[in-house]
Formats: C-alpha cells, sequence, structure tokens
C-alpha cells in the first residue's frame, strides 16, 4: 500500500532566484548608463565639430569672394562677412552680369551644446571679429569666427568654447 506523498512541483520562481536576478540586473545597469552617456556626448561633439567646420568654411569662402572682388567691400573692410545671417539670405556678385546671388551656407547650423531654445539661430553661436584676440574673443563689426557659447568641457579636457 502506498501512502500519499506531498510532492509538489514548483511552477514559479523563488524569491532568492528573484533577488539574484535583480542583483545582476543592477549590476549591469550600472555599468551600460554611463557609457550611454558617455556615448551620447560624443556624438553631440561630432555635431558640434560639424556644425563649427561648416561655418567656418562658409566664412572662408566669403572672404574668398570678396578678395577676388565678387562682394564689394571697402578699404576699412576686412572682407569678412557682417554677420552670420548674410550667409544664408546670399549677397550679390559684382561680377556676374546678372547680378545673380551667391549662397554660402543654406541654414546656419544649432549649436548642440547650447540648450538654450529661446536665443535666435543667429545669435546661438558666440562671434569672433577680426580685430579682437584670439585669447579673448569679441564680437565686432564682422565675423571672423564662431565658436559655442556652451560653459562645459569635452571629453577631450577642452571647454567647447575653445574648440
Amino acid at each position: 500500500m502506498r501512502t500519499p506523498t506531498s510532492h509538489r512541483t514548483t511552477l514559479g520562481f523563488t524569491l532568492i532566484e528573484l533577488l539574484v536576478t535583480l542583483a545582476i540586473m543592477a549590476v549591469l545597469g550600472t555599468l551600460v548608463v554611463p557609457l550611454t552617456e558617455v556615448t551620447v556626448q560624443r556624438q553631440r561633439e561630432q555635431e558640434l565639430r560639424r556644425s563649427l567646420r561648416e561655418i567656418r568654411t562658409a566664412i572662408d569662402a566669403y572672404k574668398r569672394a570678396s578678395d577676388e572682388g565678387r562682394i564689394p567691400h571697402t578699404i576699412d573692410n576686412t572682407g569678412y562677412p557682417p554677420s552670420l545671417r548674410i550667409l544664408v539670405e546670399g549677397v550679390e556678385d559684382a561680377r556676374d552680369p546678372k547680378k545673380a546671388k551667391m549662397y554660402f551656407l543654406r541654414r546656419i547650423p544649432l549649436d548642440p551644446m547650447q540648450r538654450d531654445t529661446r536665443v535666435g539661430e543667429d545669435e546661438i553661436w558666440g562671434r569672433r571679429s577680426y580685430s579682437s584676440e584670439a585669447s579673448d574673443p569679441q564680437e565686432g563689426d564682422d565675423v571672423y569666427d564662431v565658436y559655442s557659447r556652451s560653459p562645459a568641457t569635452g571629453l577631450n579636457g577642452i571647454p567647447y568654447r575653445r574648440w
């Protein structure tokens, strides 16, 4: 004669198994979050480099056109654009008989490090005049260079204002 045994089949997880699983997930989470933050910052820095290169290339193209006589300027003018907006709006080609406009930018790129959306797109960048020192950039009558107004520092240890 057989006695009934009380064998219970377990259908779920034990509390210890759940706690171990949660502990493993927490350790993996603490490793992934900083890596994700660095990846996002690196992508924003690449976008900053692209934006700066695009604007600086447009400024150089404007200066080159001015030196070639395609953009009229006075003797006391440096030949650099008076604003970033003019790179988008375009200027008449003095050598073209039809006076077609030359455009240097489609739009002013946004500064990915600047989070203030209340600032206008032509005010988002810091501008350096040709007459100011590189160590202390100041705005003036022209735009010789641009820089980020962000007070943060890049992954390479250099402040974004110095890029």
